[in-house]
C-alpha cells in the first residue's frame, strides 16, 4: 500500500516524463525524416499549374489496367505526357478564346457511329435525330446519377478532343506552301553539281595524337545548351550475378529426371515392405504420374507439329504410341515425353473475308442486303482465282485483326470460332472456298490448310541453380558489395573476374538497366535523396543479384560527361585533328594541295542538295553546298566536313529545266508539314514551358 501511495502521489510527475519521451521521439523521427515538412500533394507542375497527385495517380491506374501488359511505369509516363499536353494547349486555347459551342457538340456527337448507329437516336428514315438524343441524355439525368456524372466526364472528353482538333485545323490552315516552295524543293531535288576535290580523312590522323579535356567537353556542350538538353539523370554502373544452375547442378538433375523412366523400389511406412513403383513408360495412370513428378501440369491439349520443340520435332511427332523420349531440354526444362496419342486434322489454317453491315459492327453503313451480294461476288472471284484470295481480303475484309494478313488465321483449335464458321473449317477439305452467314456477317472462307496434332504427356522439370550454388552466389555477390564500399567498384570486379556493365543517362522515370528489365528498385535507389555518389547497394531477385554502384548524379539540366563522351567528343577530336591537316594541305590550287599531302584530286559527279552524298566518303552537305555556291571554276578555302577536310573546285552547276508547274511538289512539302504540325506545336510549347516533374519524390 506504501508503495501505491508514493506512485500516486508521483503520477503527475510521471505523466510529464512520458510526455516528455513521446515528443522527444516524435521530433526525432520529424528530424531523422528532413524536418517539418508537408508531404507533396502534386507531381509537379506546368507554367505554375500543378498537378494533382491524387487524380494523377488515380489516372495512373486506370491505364494499367486498361493498358494489357503495360507496368506502372509505362502507364505514369504516358499520363504525365497527357497532362503536360493538356495544360500547354488549354492555356492556348485561353488566350485565343477558343471554346465548342452546343452545335458544334452535336456535330461530333452525330459523327461518332456510337451514337449515329444507335437505334435509340435514330428517326423513321434511320437518321439522327438531335430530340431523341436530348431526351436520352435528359432521362439520365433526372433518374439515374451515376450514369449522369459518367456522362458529364465523356462529355468533358468529347469537348477536349474537338477542341483540339478546331485548334490543329486552325494551325494548319494558316501553314502556307507557296509555288516557290513547290520550286525550291524540285530544284534541291534534281539540281546537280560536278565538282573536282582533295580530301584528307581524319581517320589520317590517330587518336592518340589528339587530347580532350573533360573541361573541353564540357565546355563546349555549355556553348550549345539547346543541343544537349537533358532531365536529371544518374550515372550507374552494375555487376549482375545471375542465379543459374551449375554443370554439377544440371548432371544432377539430369541423373534425377531419367531415374523416371525405370520402376523404383520404396519402402511402404504402412506395410514395412519395399514396394516396386512403375516408371514412366509402365505408369498406369499417367496423369496422375506426371503431376507427381513436373513442375508443369499435365496437358490433354492435342498439338501440331509445326507448335513441337524445334530441335526434337520429328523425334516427338513420330514417337509411337505408349514410348517415351528423352530427356531433352526445352525453355531451360529437362522434360521427358511420353506419345498419347494422334489425330488426324485437329487444327486449321484458314483465310476469310468478312462483309459487315449496319449494326453488326461500328462504322459499317451499307445494308445486309449489299453485304451478301458482294460477298456473293468476292466468292466467285476467289472460286475463280485463288491465289488472288489474300489481296481480295486485304482490300475488302472488314475484320481488322486479320487484314493485314490476307484474311488468314493459323491454327484454329475446333470450337474457337463461331459455330458456323467453325463447322465449315473442319467440314470441308483443305482448298474449299465458300461463304456462310455469322452474327458478325457474311464470311467468304477458304480452307487453307489442316494439321494432324499429338497428345504428349510430358515432365518438366525446372533447371534449377542448387541450394549449394545459389549459396556460392550469394555469397560472392556480397562479397563484391562489402569490398566495393570503400574500394574502387571496377579494380575489385576485376579482380574477382567480373563484368561491370555502365548505365549512362538513366532518367528518374525510368524503370529498366541497360541488360536489365524491371529494374524499377534501383532507378528509385539512385534518385534517394539519401544515396550518396559512390553509394554500393546490392539487390536481390529472382534472377540473381546486382551490385549497383551511383557512380554520379547530373542534375545541370545538360548531358553528363559520359553521355557527352560519345557525341561530343569525335567533333572535338575532328575539329583538332583538322588544324593538323590543314598544315598539311598547303596551296592555292587542288594539283598543288594534292602535291603536298599526298591525297589525289577525285571527281564528284551529278551530287545534288537532297542527297549530298559524296563517292567513298559519305554524307557531306556542307561540302556540297560550298560547291553549289562556288562560280564554275572557282577553287574554294579548305573545308572542315563530316569525315574529311576538303578543298574543291566547282566544274559546273546544272539546273534542272523548268515544270510548267510545281504543283506535285508544292502539295507533297504541304502534306509533309501539316502531318508533322501537331507535333511540333507540343515540343514548341513544351521547351518554352516551366515544367517540373516530381513524380520521383512520390515513389
Amino acid at each position: 500500500m506504501a508503495v501505491l501511495s508514493k506512485i500516486r502521489q508521483r503520477s503527475i510527475l510521471l505523466i510529464g516524463v512520458i510526455g516528455f519521451c513521446l515528443l522527444a521521439f516524435v521530433i526525432g523521427d520529424v528530424v531523422q525524416s528532413g524536418g517539418f515538412k508537408q508531404s507533396t500533394r502534386n507531381v509537379g507542375s506546368v507554367n505554375g499549374v500543378d498537378i494533382s497527385a491524387q487524380d494523377f495517380l488515380q489516372k495512373v491506374s486506370m491505364a494499367e489496367k486498361n493498358g494489357q501488359g503495360m507496368s506502372n511505369t509505362q502507364a505514369s509516363n504516358g499520363v504525365w505526357e497527357q497532362e503536360v499536353k493538356q495544360i500547354l494547349l488549354d492555356a492556348e486555347f485561353e488566350k485565343i478564346g477558343l471554346k465548342i459551342g452546343k452545335e458544334q457538340m452535336i456535330n461530333v456527337i452525330k459523327q461518332n457511329p456510337n451514337f449515329a448507329q444507335d437505334p435509340r437516336f435514330l428517326n423513321a428514315a434511320g437518321q439522327f435525330d438531335v430530340n431523341k438524343f436530348n431526351e436520352f441524355v435528359a432521362s439520365i439525368k433526372s433518374s439515374q446519377p451515376d450514369q449522369w456524372n459518367n456522362w458529364l466526364a465523356y462529355e468533358k472528353q468529347l469537348q477536349q478532343m474537338a477542341t483540339e482538333q478546331m485548334y490543329y485545323t486552325m494551325v494548319k490552315a494558316g501553314l502556307v506552301t507557296t509555288k516557290n516552295d513547290g520550286k525550291f524543293a524540285y530544284e534541291r531535288e534534281n539540281d546537280k553539281v560536278n565538282f573536282d576535290y582533295v580530301a584528307v580523312p581524319y581517320t589520317t590522323i590517330n587518336d592518340d595524337e589528339v587530347k580532350v579535356s573533360d573541361s573541353e567537353i564540357l565546355d563546349y556542350v555549355k556553348k550549345n545548351p539547346k543541343k544537349y538538353k537533358s532531365d536529371n539523370s544518374r550515372e550507374v554502373e552494375y555487376v549482375f550475378f545471375e542465379n543459374k544452375p551449375s554443370k554439377e547442378d544440371e548432371d544432377e538433375m539430369k541423373k534425377t529426371i531419367t531415374g523416371l523412366l525405370s520402376g523404383r523400389v520404396v519402402y511402404n511406412d504402412k506395410t514395412g515392405t519395399n514396394d516396386t513403383l512403375p516408371g514412366f513408360k509402365g505408369a498406369k495412370n499417367v496423369e496422375e504420374f506426371v503431376n507427381a513428378n513436373s513442375d508443369i501440369k499435365y496437358d490433354s491439349s492435342y498439338v501440331a507439329k509445326k507448335d513441337l520443340p524445334l530441335e526434337n520435332q520429328e523425334q516427338l511427332f513420330n514417337l509411337p504410341t505408349g514410348e517415351v523420349f528423352g530427356p531433352y531440354i526445352h525453355n531451360g526444362y529437362y522434360c521427358l515425353s511420353k506419345m498419347m496419342g494422334r489425330k488426324g486434322g485437329a487444327t486449321a489454317k484458314a483465310s476469310h473475308i468478312l462483309l459487315s453491315y449496319a449494326g453488326k459492327m461500328p462504322g459499317i453503313t451499307r445494308t445486309k442486303e449489299e453485304a451478301k451480294a458482294k460477298a456473293e461476288e468476292l466468292l466467285k472471284q476467289a472460286q475463280a482465282n485463288p491465289s488472288s484470295f489474300a489481296m481480295l481480303a486485304m482490300t475488302n475484309t472488314d475484320d481488322p485483326g486479320s487484314k493485314q494478313t490476307g484474311g488468314m488465321y493459323d491454327n484454329i483449335q475446333p470450337g474457337q470460332m463461331v459455330k458456323t464458321f467453325n463447322d465449315f473449317v473442319f467440314n470441308n477439305p483443305v482448298g474449299k472456298i465458300g461463304m456462310v452467314e455469322t452474327e458478325y456477317g457474311f464470311h467468304v472462307i477458304k480452307v487453307d490448310d489442316k494439321y494432324d496434332a499429338v497428345r504428349l504427356a510430358t515432365i518438366a522439370e525446372k533447371i534449377e541453380p542448387s541450394e549449394a550454388t545459389a549459396d556460392a552466389i550469394y555469397v560472392k555477390a556480397t562479397k563484391l558489395e562489402a569490398e566495393a564500399a570503400d574500394k574502387d567498384f571496377d579494380k575489385v570486379a576485376k579482380e574477382m573476374g567480373l563484368t561491370v556493365v555502365p548505365a549512362m543517362n538513366v532518367k528518374a522515370t525510368d524503370e529498366s538497366l541497360p541488360g536489365l528489365q524491371n529494374q524499377r528498385q534501383i532507378v528509385l535507389w539512385a534518385f534517394g535523396r539519401d544515396t550518396k555518389e559512390g553509394a554500393v547497394k546490392k539487390f536481390d531477385n529472382l534472377e540473381g543479384h546486382i551490385i549497383a554502384k551511383l557512380k554520379g548524379k547530373n542534375e545541370t539540366g545538360l548531358i553528363s560527361l559520359e553521355e557527352a563522351k560519345q557525341t561530343v567528343l569525335p567533333i572535338l577530336k575532328n575539329q583538332k585533328k583538322a588544324e593538323k591537316i590543314k598544315a598539311k594541305m598547303q596551296g592555292a590550287t587542288l594539283e598543288a594541295v594534292s602535291q603536298k599531302s599526298g591525297a589525289a584530286v577525285n571527281v564528284a559527279s551529278n551530287v545534288t542538295i537532297d542527297n549530298p552524298s559524296i563517292p567513298n566518303i559519305g554524307q557531306e552537305p556542307k561540302v556540297v553546298g560550298t560547291a553549289f555556291g562556288l562560280g564554275n571554276g572557282k577553287t574554294s578555302k579548305l573545308i572542315e566536313g563530316q569525315m574529311a577536310v576538303f578543298m574543291i573546285r566547282t566544274k559546273d552547276v546544272v539546273k534542272a529545266p523548268a515544270l510548267p508547274n510545281y504543283a506535285s511538289y508544292t502539295t507533297k512539302i504541304k502534306t509533309q508539314t501539316q502531318g508533322a504540325s501537331s507535333y511540333r506545336i507540343i515540343a514548341a510549347l513544351k521547351a518554352a514551358a516551366k515544367i517540373e516533374d516530381n513524380r520521383a519524390a512520390l515513389q
